[in-house]
């Protein structure tokens, strides 16, 4: 029932303003680095669908996501909480993606198609065919690799990612692939940013 109501909540985005000020501290820093598991830095959330934002909350609150901070943070929120920060960080999104990305080379492209990349994150990776689903075009590389890397783990208490679907797709690759993979998508422009808010200004 709690998933439910978070994603149909209806979001403010004002409110979400005020109680992102728990989140600004890293995804309101350009170029912000997270050391857990590994050095990368912190997801471009600015721009991402408001869907997405709730399901992956509501995935590290469920500990289907292991990552220790955001677990911490997702316990604390309500889902009124969560409906308003998807709407402000949704309420950043400025142009829409380009309807076609620039060309893969053979490898990554046929990388992109052992994933059916493109059949959920939609032709410019930014218009995913649900929008629990996450925009990942322009996406910090660093980030995409470690978040891959996390769906292949199994049994680990503080990291990992719980999601059927993409851990069988991800355990295709090897590291190398992976890395490969977000290169290129991080290459792509989206429709993802970092937005610095007045104190970081």
């Amino acid at each position: 029932m709690a998933v439910a109501f978070a994603a149909h909540a209806q979001g403010d985005v004002q409110a979400g303003q005020k109680k992102a000020e728990m989140c600004i501290g890293c995804h309101g820093i350009p170029g912000y680095q997270n050391s857990f598991p590994e050095i990368h830095k912190v997801p471009k959330i600015s721009g991402q669908s408001g869907p997405y934002i709730v399901s992956s909350l509501v995935a590290y609150k469920k500990g289907e996501r292991k990552h220790p901070s955001m677990r911490g943070i997702s316990a604390s929120l309500s889902d009124q909480d969560m409906a308003d920060l998807a709407a402000f960080y949704a309420s950043h999104a400025s142009k829409p993606a380009p309807e076609a990305t620039k060309a893969p080379s053979a490898a990554v492209a046929a990388l992109l198609d052992k994933g059916a990349c493109l059949s959920c994150h939609g032709a410019n990776l930014s218009k995913p065919i649900d929008p629990s689903y996450p925009k990942i075009g322009g996406q910090h590389a660093d980030y995409l690799y470690v978040a891959l890397k996390a769906y292949t783990v199994e049994g680990n208490q503080v990291v990992g990612r719980a999601n059927g679907i993409m851990a069988g797709i991800a355990k295709q690759y090897t590291p190398a692939e992976m890395r490969a993979l977000a290169k290129y998508i991080a290459s792509v422009q989206g429709e993802l940013s970092v937005v610095p808010q007045s104190r970081f200004r």
